[in-house]
């Protein structure tokens, strides 16, 4: 007879475990976008990442989260030039990303972001998390 408790670790164990042939995802990654959103089309830019923007990139393999951040202050050194919003995004691997990048939704629903933007010179910054 099988005891209870070496079961459930057996069926816990199991449930984690790589499977064969599995594809490494790769590294985790973030990718930071500091924005210049023009301040009259801040809800415009607001409602277009919520209702359109994060819907869209929750679908796709690999999609961790996604958030957009308002500067309200330096407290040491400055920050960036012409930054107001920082754009927060984070996928299981850069391979993953790229997937989403290259997708025909995306295209559509950044270009209602940069729609808002006062201008589409922005800083876009790849980081391992």
């Amino acid at each position: 007879m099988i005891k209870r408790r070496t079961c459930l670790t057996g069926m816990a164990t199991a449930a984690f475990a790589p499977v064969a042939g599995a594809v490494d995802p790769g590294k985790p990654i973030q990718i930071h976008v500091d924005l210049n959103v023009d301040p009259a089309k801040e809800k415009q830019m607001l409602q277009y990442f919520e209702k359109e923007f994060k819907p869209a990139a929750a679908k796709f393999e690999g999609y961790v989260d996604v958030k957009v951040i308002k500067l309200r202050k330096a407290f040491v050194g400055k920050a960036p030039a012409n930054l107001n919003y920082r754009f927060v995004l984070q996928y299981r691997s850069e391979e993953l990303r790229q997937k989403w990048i290259a997708s025909d939704i995306h295209q559509k629903v950044w270009g209602m972001i940069e729609g808002t933007l006062r201008t589409k010179n922005y800083d876009v910054l790849l980081f391992d998390v």
